[in-house]
């Protein structure tokens, strides 16, 4: 029986990248994935691969609708689906090769197949052959990820009726795509084909989209994208989908006006993205005495990712919390640390999220509505980036950066950005908020003219109401 130091079920971004900070302290380190690609959920169907599609169909709508403002026209645009298609591959690919080369660099066995507990400080691997290699560990750590959640009466086929995982390579463009979920994966797959020429149409159960982000902001998206075309059905449930000929039906109803169902919803693709359920399927946790609490999730002492079971530990989606590649990746990384001797930690209130429609919309920390609830006395400044001499000169003018602080203390609480390049624009706000900086401090901070992050710095100014150019 092989021995470890460790042993990681799931290589995704939390996965693989313990991984490798293991065998960088010294550890020795094995991997069970069952993908022959390493990277997860998140480079293999999630992540990387929509980001790629967002990144195409984005300049392709550029091209189509936005070029002419600079004085850039085009005859005979075209698209090119299935080379698009091969891009997104491509990137996966590539990306996933150089995650090989990492654990080749740093010496990680990587083993194929399905891993189970078998007992303390056992498990097994069953490969695609059906036989099983059993090896030991020191510590194991579960970092298996999570997958999606179904709606009862829509069977998913990933042909017509898709996941995420199908709606990234749909083989031609559908005229009418229903998206049943507003959330985040939803609003950026629906963004991809929307894009590319398909009708929209996002089913909605609640009476908003993005559940979680701070209101101003997802009142701000849901206008900026029903002025781009998405339709938007709110506070509305989906009973079913049923198949006729060349269109799917997709049964709705009003979630407030009893069961009398609306008018059918006619198209030719259905998009089912209603959030993520924890995987934890096969990993015989009984044999460990483990149970998942009542949604599914692994619980933990989240300062340590300890479960009750002494050696045995849980990172990422399967934990629960904010379901990020980027919180697994640092929850896997802390984890590896600790075990090392070290004394990291998780800051969960810097760990920022990022919804890549266009434009983008990026937050950290708390919402207004959570400081409101707490109690919490705060101060918020707010600057539009149409004020903004730079996205003035990029002809992206939409949305706003909002800024958060406590109103004695001054310490920023939350920043929340909608608009260009907001996913890289919040970054700033992370490291301001880890060092438990002030608004006052980035208000004080000097940016180069003329950039996107001034914006940041005026919403800053703007918390005591001395933002300039307002």
């Amino acid at each position: 029986m092989s021995e470890f130091d460790v042993v990681i079920i799931g290589g995704g971004p939390g996965g693989y990248q313990a991984a490798i900070r293991g065998a960088q302290l010294g550890m020795r380190v094995a991997c069970v994935e069952d993908r022959p690609r390493l990277g997860g959920t998140c480079l293999n169907v999630g992540c990387i691969p929509s980001k790629a599609l967002l990144e195409s169909s984005e300049r392709y709508l550029e091209a189509r609708t936005a070029f002419g403002k600079h004085g850039i026209a085009f005859s005979d645009l075209t698209l090119d689906l299935p080379k698009l298609l091969a891009h997104k591959d491509g990137v996966v690919d590539e990306l996933g090769r150089g995650i090989d080369f990492l654990f080749g660099k740093h010496k990680i066995t990587r083993l194929l197949g399905h891993g189970r507990l078998d007992g303390p400080g056992r498990i097994v691997v069953r490969g695609e052959s059906g036989a099983e290699q059993h090896i030991a560990a020191r510590h194991i750590v579960i970092a298996t990820g999570s997958t999606p959640s179904m709606v009862p009466g829509v069977q998913i086929d990933e042909e017509r009726v898709v996941s995420s995982t199908g709606a990234l390579s749909l083989p031609k463009i559908p005229q009418h795509l229903v998206v049943i979920g507003g959330g985040y994966i939803g609003l950026e797959l629906g963004s991809v084909w929307h894009r590319l020429g398909s009708k929209v149409t996002v089913v909605e159960y609640l009476d908003r989209i993005t559940p979680g982000l701070d209101t101003e902001m997802a009142t701000q998206l849901f206008k900026i994208l029903s002025k781009s075309g998405f339709g938007f059905m709110l506070s509305t449930k989906v009973n079913g989908v049923r198949h006729e000929a060349e269109t799917l039906q997709v049964d709705i109803a009003a979630v407030n006006a009893g069961p009398a169902p609306l008018e059918p919803l006619s198209c030719d693709a259905v998009l089912v993205s209603v959030g993520r359920r924890p995987c934890t399927d096969g990993l015989a946790l009984d044999t460990v005495n483990l149970k998942t609490d009542a949604k599914g999730f692994i619980p933990v002492d989240l300062k340590t990712f300890a479960t009750e079971s002494p050696g045995v530990y849980a990172i990422g989606d399967v934990i629960g919390g904010a379901m990020l590649a980027h919180k697994a990746s640092e929850e896997g990384i802390a984890l590896m640390e600790m075990l090392a001797g070290e004394k990291p930690h998780v800051n969960y209130n810097a760990i920022p999220s990022v919804i890549y429609t266009a434009p983008e919309v990026a937050s950290v920390g708390q919402t207004e509505e959570a400081l409101k609830s707490a109690g919490t006395p705060y101060k918020a400044g707010r600057f539009p980036f149409g004020a903004s001499a730079r996205a003035k000169a990029k002809a992206h003018t939409a949305g706003l950066v909002k800024v958060l602080a406590h109103a004695t203390t001054d310490e920023i609480l939350g920043v929340h950005i909608i608009g260009p390049e907001a996913g890289s624009l919040i970054h700033e706000a992370v490291v301001a908020m880890e060092f438990k900086a002030s608004s006052e401090d980035i208000a004080r901070c000097c940016h180069a003219h003329p950039t996107l992050p001034e914006a940041l710095r005026e919403a800053a100014l703007d918390v005591e109401k001395r933002a300039l150019h307002i």
